[in-house]
């Protein structure tokens, strides 16, 4: 590892980028190290005082180049451990015109899927799913929340919505939500979802194996029954750096478009 410090750090020592400040050279050293496999997953860097020297930078230089690699989900800091490379994840591309739960879309894809149970249970309805989910004030909520795993790596956290009505013991759901819907009629053919972009917090960090602040996609969604009505409200959180959703275009009819005003 001496070695490899050595390589990483001199550039930034020996021919400093004119005009560049000082912190994003050395970031951009240790991104080149880390994609050219000079370092790699799970590899500790050296400490901050060693690297200020071998770079010849100031430590405060060095804390913020760090940080920003930090927060891009690069490397990942250990209390009383250090700084580490972070693991490698393999991305997913997830298609969004089509209605699949979690376990169908890992398992087509040969991965291995387990969960990690955060919450099941019946509660009083908050303002929002009582307006979803058309419920009133008396009646309880079904509320699953699960942290979905793949082969290993934690990629989403899932927070379903249903009334108690539809999943009167929440506790008897297994590894898919929708399976268990089905064996009631109540799977969901339809649904809208709605994407944004947000960082992780550090709740969620902690539960994805992240850093606080790195980006994630937070998708709400909205399931109904062939009838209209509406079955399912959830609120997930997916891991920026893993998940690719993927959408087809088509070109549509230009009489739909409104007439052509050329």
């Amino acid at each position: 590892m001496a070695d490899a410090a050595e390589r990483i750090f001199q550039a930034v020592r020996d021919a400093p980028q004119k005009g560049a400040p000082l912190y994003l050279q050395l970031r951009k050293s240790i991104e080149d190290a880390v994609n050219s496999g000079v370092i790699g997953p799970g590899d500790a860097l050296p400490s901050e005082r060693d690297i200020a020297i071998k770079a010849d930078v100031s430590r405060v230089t060095v804390r913020k180049a760090v940080h920003d690699l930090v927060r891009g989900g690069m490397l990942v800091q250990r209390h009383g451990s250090g700084t580490f490379v972070a693991p490698r994840v393999s991305r997913v591309e997830q298609p969004l015109s089509r209605l699949t739960s979690f376990t169908e879309d890992m398992a087509r894809r040969g991965m291995k899927v387990r969960s990690q149970w955060l919450d099941r249970g019946l509660y009083p309805p908050s303002p929002e799913e009582m307006m979803t989910l058309g419920l009133s004030p008396s009646e309880q909520v079904a509320r699953v929340a699960r942290l979905r795993i793949a082969d290993d790596t934690p990629l989403a956290i899932e927070r379903a919505s249903l009334a108690a009505a539809i999943l009167p013991d929440p506790g008897a759901v297994g590894e898919s939500l929708y399976s268990a819907l089905e064996k009631t009629g109540h799977r969901p053919v339809r649904a809208i979802q709605r994407l944004s972009a947000k960082n992780l917090n550090e709740a969620e960090a902690a539960l994805l194996g992240a850093a606080p602040g790195s980006a994630s996609l937070n998708i709400e969604r909205i399931s109904y029954l062939a009838s209209g009505k509406v079955i399912e409200f959830t609120r997930s959180v997916y891991r920026g750096d893993a998940y690719d959703f993927v959408v087809e275009l088509r070109l549509g009819d230009r009489t739909e478009e409104g007439p052509d005003r050329t």
